[in-house]
């Protein structure tokens, strides 16, 4: 089970209410759980009451055929429970099973559909601790607190119940003992939280220091930092040692302690029980039942106050996991879709549900359906955009990209060509001005169309774990073979992948890190070449590969780029010389716009960048 780590739910209300949402899909399952536990309980509370019949009723008036009788009866009565116990132990495991299966199909479901505004504005780390801390820590909750809780609040409520039924006296000084016991757990307890919050902090950052170290091995020992990693290494390790000792030390005491006291508790229980045999005033039976009973008492209160503590651990990460559930999903109200349509002999356009490789826009208007071909005709009419309120990224953009065009951005870091980029595909949506896209609003297009129609090579590849055919095919899952070795040839990949021990077959893992950079580039812009969009985005997709590579994919990029609008961003200028229109942007603002030869003889920003004079940041 998950340790507790002192963190308490905000909302401990809601955070509740809505767990209980998963918990009644499986109402029945758990009342049944519940039902088991306090028929298991049950037998371990009545079984102990019945010594007192048993010696005072048959034992002390030696009735050998009633001891026998009671005995099976007991029998029975212990193995219905143990039946109990196992039933309700599986079926809890399954439920448990099935609600953070539930909650995390649905937290899986629910990223996908954030905007990218919430991954920028949270670390890959917290997002994936959801997934995995988080969870894990509910669904130990759930396996484990949900039946040792009713069983331990069963057997604490029937003890101190059947107590006060055999002696009222003896059980007030019962109490006193367990209101001792009680407030010292809960002192070791708040300390052991404290120590392990901070065994946990002082853990996370000494694995991040560890994992930094591996990944940069190779700087570490360039620098010849070892002995200094090393040092540092050894005060973080040396600060998890301090507090996992005084977070163990104090959890440690827990136990003893609580045994310790129900020992004294018994010794002097059974002492003055033993005067009040003598004197008459409890009967053997009930005695030896009543001194069973005062060992029984420290298990299940220990049990409750761990339970406790392990539930508002699992709330907390409980809480994490519905507040980003709660997070606003990318709105998408388009009522433009792309379609598959046919062309007519009078030119006209029909739409059709087989592929047939034309494709257009159904517009809907009123009752009638308007169908736009879809050629990739995209313009910026006075952009305005920031990424937050009070930081304006974009200034009034005009940009007009004509089917087929080729358009390039140029300009320093941060001057927004990507963000240009990010704004056709709807990642984010503009303060003012207007997109659109085949004469249409982008707005009014609904956003998976949108983005269908659009093919983007990034910098930062992101390859899948799968083979290299399957990671060509994630541009177009409904490719073939032949495509898919197509779009290869033509991003210039096919030679090197062929020379791979099993070619299209060779299992890709961990970003593909068993290729090269320019390698993991060729099969992204495979990707995209399989996808055949009439829109595609190259967002410095050549920086990764060497000059002579470049010169190579260049040649198959123009067979590509043939017939669709490109949207490029480099820092080479020589791979955006034969641009159709080239736009040279600084904070926010195209200062030049024309075509490479226009923009040298305006002797400016790009002429300066051309000739060296000016050096992109």
């Amino acid at each position: 089970m998950a340790k507790a780590t002192g963190k308490k739910p905000q909302n401990m209300a809601k955070t509740l209410r809505k767990l209980m949402k998963y918990m009644g899909n499986h109402k029945f399952s758990l009342l049944l759980v519940g039902i088991l536990v306090i028929c298991s309980a049950g037998a371990n509370l009545y079984g102990t009451y019945m010594l007192q019949p048993i010696i005072d009723e048959y034992i002390v008036p030696k009735d050998y055929d009633g001891l026998v009788s009671v005995i099976l009866f007991m029998a029975l009565m212990y193995g219905a429970g143990v039946c109990a116990t196992a039933i309700y132990k599986q079926l809890m495991t399954h439920t448990a099973q099935k609600i953070t299966q539930e909650i995390r199909r649905d937290l899986f479901k629910k990223m996908q559909k954030l905007p990218l505004r919430f991954f920028d504005s949270q670390t890959h780390g917290d997002i994936m601790s959801r997934f995995t801390n988080d969870i894990d820590t509910l669904q130990d909750a759930l396996n484990n607190c949900f039946d040792n809780l009713i069983q331990s609040f069963t057997m604490i409520i029937g003890t101190l119940t059947a107590i006060f039924i055999l002696n009222w006296q003896l059980s007030l000084l019962v109490m006193i003992f367990m209101i001792i016991m009680y407030f010292l757990i809960q002192f070791y307890s708040k300390r052991s939280k404290y120590y392990f919050s901070h065994q946990q902090a002082a853990m996370g950052k000494l694995n991040g220091f560890i994992e930094e170290m591996v990944e940069g091995s190779k700087v570490v020992k360039v620098f010849n930092h070892e002995d200094i990693s090393f040092k540092e290494f050894e005060e973080r390790n040396e600060r998890l040692r301090i507090a996992g000792t005084k977070a163990l030390t104090y959890s440690g005491k827990t136990i003893p302690t609580v045994v310790a006291i129900s020992y004294i508790n018994y010794a002097v229980v059974a002492c003055i029980g033993g005067f009040f045999a003598i004197a008459g005033k409890i009967q053997l039976g009930a005695l030896a039942s009543y001194l069973v009973y005062v060992r029984q008492t420290a298990l299940p209160i220990n049990q409750f106050t761990q339970q406790l503590n392990f539930i508002l651990a699992a709330m907390a990460g409980a809480e994490r996991i519905f507040t980003m559930m709660d997070e606003k999903e990318e709105v998408d109200d388009g009522k433009v879709t792309l379609t598959s349509v046919r062309l007519m002999e009078d030119g006209s356009l029909e739409e059709c549900k087989e592929h047939t490789g034309h494709w257009a826009w159904r517009h809907p208007h009123g009752d009638q359906i308007e169908l736009v071909p879809l050629q990739g005709d995209v313009r910026f009419h006075d952009v305005v955009f920031g990424y937050t309120s009070n930081v304006t990224v974009l200034k009034g953009i005009h940009v007009y990209a004509k089917p087929g065009q080729k358009i390039a951005f140029v300009g320093s870091t941060g001057a927004g060509k990507t963000t240009i980029t990010n704004l056709i595909n709807r990642f984010y949506d503009i303060k003012s001005g207007s997109i659109t896209y085949d004469g249409i609003d982008v707005k009014l297009i609904q956003k998976a169309d949108l983005r269908h129609s659009i093919s983007v090579v990034l910098q930062d590849t992101q390859l899948f774990t799968g083979t290299i055919a399957d990671n060509i095919r994630y541009g177009n899952l409904d490719a073939d073979m032949e495509q898919i070795i197509e779009a290869a040839k033509l991003a210039n990949a096919h030679s090197f992948i062929k020379r791979l021990p099993n070619g299209y077959d060779t299992m890709l893992e961990g970003n593909g890190s068993n290729l090269s950079q320019g390698q993991r580039q060729l099969l992204a812009i495979a990707r995209a070449a399989v996808a055949d969009p009439p829109v595609l985005i190259l967002d410095e997709a050549t920086s990764s590969i060497d000059t002579r590579t470049e010169k190579l994919i260049e040649q198959g990029m123009d067979k590509l780029m043939e017939g669709r609008t490109v949207f490029v961003i480099a820092h080479r200028l020589s791979t955006v010389r034969n641009s159709d229109a080239i736009m040279v942007l600084d904070h926010g603002e195209i200062i030049e716009r024309g075509s490479h030869e226009e923009l040298l003889q305006q002797k400016g920003r790009y002429y300066q960048l051309y000739t060296g004079q000016f050096e992109l940041s």
